[in-house]
């Protein structure tokens, strides 16, 4: 991880792993048992367009409950509407890990734009009391915990079907919400990077 920190700046803190990701109205596809010569058919009414936009954190720390914070935000393509996560909603999801745990946070994260803006390193620079920040080399998905959520969430969401891009959303955060009770499936995403708890 690229940083000057001290690592003595994490000890006692949650140490926080955040990634966005995305999904349209086309849906992953996936296999299933049918009978022979009879191929399932899923109607897709494809009203409108648009792309649903997730940000989640994976907050963990030794001998504590491993926590899943998520956001989302639906865009239907209208005038003056985000198309995804800037530096506001970054900072009320910080700002909601730092609340919802409790406790000052080492958060991990890439180098997309909006992580290093004049905006947010601002920000990030007036919260230094409880927030610290680390950076991953680039092209380092496979390092990121917080990677293996969105593969969950595929298996989830293949073959769905929905009328419009507001439904997809619902259906994202129906998906999403049981994997923050799942402490193992959790914790599994932080194994398959080689990391343990007991290493942070």
């Amino acid at each position: 991880m690229a940083g000057d920190k001290s690592s003595r700046a994490v000890w006692g803190s949650w140490l926080v792993f955040a990634d966005e990701s995305g999904q349209g109205l086309r849906p992953p596809k996936g296999r299933t048992w049918a009978r022979t010569g009879q191929t399932p058919i899923l109607p897709v009414a494809y009203r409108g367009s648009g792309r649903v936009s997730i940000a989640a954190l994976l907050c963990v720390k030794p001998g504590q409950r491993t926590w899943l914070i998520y956001r989302t935000l639906t865009y239907h393509r209208r005038k003056n509407e985000p198309k995804g996560f800037g530096e506001q909603a970054f900072q009320a999801l910080l700002s909601a890990a730092h609340a919802q745990p409790g406790g000052p946070i080492s958060l991990v994260w890439d180098s997309l734009p909006k992580h290093v803006s004049t905006t947010m390193r601002t920000w990030i620079t007036a919260h230094e009391h409880w927030l610290s920040v680390y950076r991953l080399p680039p092209y380092a998905p496979d390092l990121n915990p917080a990677e293996g959520i969105w593969s969950a969430l595929r298996t989830r969401l293949v073959n769905f079907t929905v009328d419009d891009i507001d439904q997809l959303a619902d259906l994202i955060r129906s998906r999403l919400k049981p994997m923050q009770y799942q402490s193992d499936l959790l914790n599994g995403f932080i194994a398959a990077t080689g990391l343990t708890l007991d290493a942070l």
